[in-house]
């Protein structure tokens, strides 16, 4: 059983600021199991009442989890005055939700949107060393030498090098291909540590975090819920 404030339930429904429903619960426009109820603090069963606004059926939904494929040119925030953001591209009921973490507006790939904010500072937490990975593509020969600096730790200008990566060469040429795995969230880490090594990054694109990897079948700008099992393996990695 969760119960909640009738205007919360429907100020969080996006019926209206808390202000507005209270006007349309005290104008006798929502019931609930059936009967007007006039009384804003009215306490009601999210899992088992029904509420309806002018006769429509509300639903209360309490978390939700999605898989984003953000495409470069969005800014990962829920609000900015010059550039468009990942939220103008999430058509969903609940309007509290934000991405967890930052990909640099350049940068491709999975983004998770939720309204957890428990989770979300379980997954950004340092302590817990939640791996991500990035495909890039590096301007310069990518070599087994940078495999071993990037295990070993950078310095990228900070107090302290940066911990253990793991890189992949996928392809070594005038334009390398790899993959590289970081256990940490620095600002613009990636870019930052190939700079160090003197191979500037020319795309770079997040392909796993944690246990959630981007479906080959979600475009760019697309997303979806994540299924129970992605949930689950998130909440008990």
């Amino acid at each position: 059983m969760s119960l909640l404030r009738l205007d919360k339930f429907l100020a969080d429904m996006q019926i209206g600021t808390r202000s507005q429903v209270k006007q349309l619960i005290r104008k006798g426009r929502i019931t609930v199991d059936g009967q007007i109820c006039r009384q804003p603090e009215a306490k009601i069963d999210t899992d088992r009442s029904e509420v309806t606004f002018d006769k429509q059926v509300i639903s209360y939904v309490h978390m939700e989890y999605y898989l984003f494929h953000k495409p470069a040119g969005c800014v990962s925030a829920t609000t900015d005055r010059n550039l468009p953001t990942v939220m103008e591209s999430i058509d969903a009921q609940r309007k509290d939700l934000f991405p967890v973490g930052r990909l640099d507006i350049d940068t491709e790939g999975l983004l998770l949107i939720t309204n957890d904010g428990e989770l979300a500072h379980q997954l950004l937490s340092p302590s817990h060393h939640v791996p991500k990975t990035y495909y890039a593509e590096i301007d310069g020969i990518v070599t087994d030498e940078d495999v071993l600096k990037f295990k070993e730790g950078l310095d990228i200008g900070e107090k302290n090098p940066t911990k253990q990566a793991e890189l992949v060469i996928l392809k070594s040429n005038v334009i390398s291909q790899i993959e590289v795995t970081v256990y940490e969230g620095k600002f613009h880490q990636v870019k930052r540590m190939f700079e160090a090594v003197g191979k500037p990054v020319l795309y770079l694109k997040r392909i796993a975090f944690g246990p959630l990897t981007l479906p080959d079948d979600l475009k760019k700008g697309e997303y979806r819920s994540l299924t129970e099992d992605e949930l689950e393996a998130l909440k008990n990695r």
